[in-house]
């Protein structure tokens, strides 16, 4: 097959969507197919990290959901954009984030081939879906087929525009978080430590789980908090280490992909005590691949990888006393820790990349035009 990925977001910058799409172009090859990524490109190069980019338009910062999106205004590229199409001859279009402004826009409307959308995000408060509400409906309806990345996704973009929507949900390379890792020497000392991994946004809720250590912390003085992730606590984050003299607190700032899996399985919880706009919970399945337990924030991005007593424990978000409860449980009982981290580990395989990739192939398949060339047999 031959298959065009459409990310909205600048493909040379790193981000959630960006990395989706860069795994199922790496599947895809992997199976024999014939994979080009459209997308805005702030590098001139028509290649980046060893995939076929084809460039379209030139990335400019947005505020979007809490955070800043890189996307393309360009709305002049249709005409060029509909000669490229009908030239390189599609068997699948799959746009990511088909109401993200411009390039999705536009692409889905002068798609020729099977043109399949996927929908990531999710917002308690979709009031950009009315706004556009005339142009969405129009996209909608020349999408063969709809994605989510999970129920939340779904209810989000369902919500105004109702019809079928198949959940494949995002994947991880489970072997890289699963395969034994150098431990980290000064968190290898006997202390049990509790691990934060998130970019330091308000809304990932690092303050609620400071606030919740600097009480354990009485009560433990064996505890550790490791904070790994890019960027710098906010204000309340810091006002909180100040005032109530946060000791053992871990600072890493970004770390590699590659040394991540280590503190993941330096820890022996997980904590993500994110307040809402979470689609998804990629961290929870790294750390469900570590095999450790999670005590995590009860949003519907996370419900749906997280069962509560199962693979961790869910709680109410923005409540530190809660979050203190649940990691205090999972503190005192070293067992529930290993049931947990057990289960997680046992459940993270329906998660893997080739298991995601086989998937979207055979939605493909699903919702071929009768033009459409047909995916080969066996190849998901």
């Amino acid at each position: 097959m031959k298959i065009a990925l459409v990310s909205p977001y600048d493909f040379a910058y790193p981000g959630g969507v960006t990395s989706h799409i860069a795994e199922l172009a790496a599947q895809f090859q992997n199976m024999g197919h014939t994979v080009k990524i459209l997308a805005p490109c702030a590098s001139s190069s028509d290649r980046i990290e060893g995939f076929d980019v084809l460039a379209c338009g030139r990335p400019v910062p947005i505020p979007a959901a809490g955070s800043v999106a890189r996307v393309s205004l360009s709305v002049w590229l249709a005409p060029r954009l509909g000669r490229m199409l009908r030239e390189e001859m599609f068997d699948v279009v799959h746009v990511h984030e088909p109401f993200m402004p411009f390039l999705p826009w536009v692409i889905a409307s002068v798609s020729p081939a099977t043109t399949v959308g996927t929908f990531h995000a999710f917002n308690e408060r979709p009031r950009r879906y009315w706004f556009w509400k005339p142009v969405f409906n129009r996209l909608a309806r020349n999408l063969d087929g709809r994605i989510a990345v999970s129920q939340a996704a779904r209810s989000y973009v369902g919500r105004h525009y109702p019809g079928d929507y198949e959940i494949i949900p995002n994947g991880i390379h489970v072997d890289h978080f699963a395969t034994p890792a150098p431990p980290i020497p000064e968190l290898d000392d006997g202390k049990l430590n509790i691990l934060f991994v998130g970019r330091q946004e308000k809304r990932k809720g690092l303050r609620y789980l400071l606030a919740a250590y600097s009480t354990l912390k009485w009560e433990f003085p064996n505890i550790r908090l490791v904070v790994v992730g890019p960027g710098t606590p906010d204000a309340d984050s810091y006002r909180i280490i100040g005032e109530r003299a946060v000791r053992d607190l871990v600072l890493t700032g970004a770390v590699s992909n590659e040394d991540l899996p280590r503190y993941y399985q330096a820890a022996d919880i997980f904590c993500s005590p994110a307040t809402g706009r979470e689609s998804f919970g990629i961290v929870l399945l790294e750390a469900m691949a570590s095999s450790t337990p999670i005590v995590a924030s009860n949003i519907d991005g996370f419900a749906g990888v997280v069962t509560h007593g199962r693979q961790g424990l869910l709680v109410e978000p923005s409540n530190e006393a809660a979050l203190a409860t649940a990691l205090r449980t999972l503190i005192e009982d070293a067992s529930l820790r290993r049931r947990m981290a057990a289960a997680g580990r046992e459940d993270v395989e329906a998660y893997s990349w080739e298991r995601v990739a086989g998937r979207v192939l055979d939605y493909y398949d699903s919702v071929a035009r009768p033009t459409a060339a047909p995916v080969p047999v066996g190849a998901g």
